[in-house]
């Protein structure tokens, strides 16, 4: 009875803290992200382990400038997303009141190719649900302003967290398994960000010289779409392909243009979401599909989209701290795909 009360207690805090624990997660996702990208620029940079006072100082000017090139690499694609794509939403937003009637138009040609009868009410309005959407991502924009402090702020305590780690766990044994845990947690994360961004980047770019190729309208605007929703699991796939498909689908006279953007999207899916990447982040990750989905689920019911973005990320996380400890171990098990979970630091 107790661990119901404290469970519905933490569900309660979670829910009412989100506007606290969003922007702080956001910041967190953003900070492992930037030190992944930082981490693989100095892996291609000369001096990996210093050996006298000379190498190690040319070491430090060496991490700084990775991590430069870290902060550069997303200014710059924030730069090209305000510059390239942010026109065409704005296009695309302004051309929705014809796209409804032309959905309203597709739903009764659809309606007497099959004999079935039609009522235009039961259309969606996407105009109205482009501005929700629009005023979600405005009150997510007014929080910037907090992700931005709260990665100042990491940033400057990074240097620190060692030390305040020795001084937490001054216990040999303590501090090695936490350490253990930690770094398990850090590794796995910085290669699940990197190379899921990385693989979504590609994905992205690939979707729109095809769909520029075919000649599809606002390819830069899908081609983004494809890219931010493949961090959320099964669902972005369906929304990456579904828009853009059913857009060609009201806009276009005959059926070539829509098979082939769903031949061509869905190939893509395929190919990265179900064969390159569980080839780079499987034998990391080494999770659930079952598990991944109820997940998405209920971070989804708790904190809404930003919550379904989040949840790969904290589910990795809870993999790798349940199989720590023989209590939770059971856990881990069932959250794994085959049963093989992160082996225990040993505890000396």
């Amino acid at each position: 009875m107790n661990g119901l009360i404290l469970f519905a207690g933490g569900l309660l805090l979670l829910w009412l803290g989100r506007s606290i624990f969003i922007p702080l997660l956001a910041a967190l996702i953003l900070w492992y992200l930037i030190n992944a990208i930082a981490s693989y620029y100095r892996r291609i940079m000369p001096i990996k382990t210093p050996k006298d006072a000379h190498e190690r100082r040319i070491a430090i000017i060496l991490d700084w400038t990775a991590n430069l090139l870290a902060v550069g690499t997303m200014v710059g694609a924030m730069y090209l997303f305000s510059t390239q794509v942010r026109p065409m939403f704005i296009e695309l937003m302004g051309a929705l009141p014809e796209l409804q009637q032309k959905l309203v138009d597709f739903g009764h040609f659809m309606s007497g190719k099959l004999g079935l009868r039609f009522d235009a009410s039961t259309v969606p309005n996407i105009a109205k649900v482009a501005t929700n959407v629009g005023a979600s991502a405005v009150g997510m924009a007014t929080t910037i302003g907090m992700i931005l402090i709260y990665m100042l702020f990491m940033f400057v305590e990074q240097s620190t967290f060692n030390k305040k780690f020795s001084a937490l766990f001054p216990n040999k044994r303590r501090s090695q398994k936490m350490r253990y845990i930690l770094g398990s947690i850090d590794d796995n994360m910085k290669k699940y960000l990197f190379m899921k961004t990385l693989i979504s980047g590609i994905t992205g770019i690939l979707s729109f010289f095809w769909l520029q190729t075919i000649g599809l309208p606002y390819a830069g605007v899908w081609a983004f779409i494809v890219f931010i929703t493949s961090y959320i699991p099964t669902i972005g796939a369906i929304v990456a392909c579904g828009l853009p498909i059913l857009y060609s689908l009201v806009t276009t006279d005959g059926l070539n243009q829509p098979l082939l953007t769903a031949t061509g999207l869905i190939g893509l899916q395929i190919l990265f979401g179900n064969i390159i990447e569980p080839k780079l982040t499987g034998k990391t990750l080494n999770l659930s599909t079952l598990a991944i989905l109820i997940n998405l689920v209920f971070w989804g019911m708790i904190w809404g989209v930003a919550g379904m973005f989040f949840s790969v990320p904290l589910l990795v996380a809870t993999f790798i701290i349940t199989a720590q400890f023989d209590s939770t171990r059971w856990i881990a098990i069932l959250l794994s795909a085959d049963g093989k979970i992160p082996a225990k630091s040993e505890e000396q």
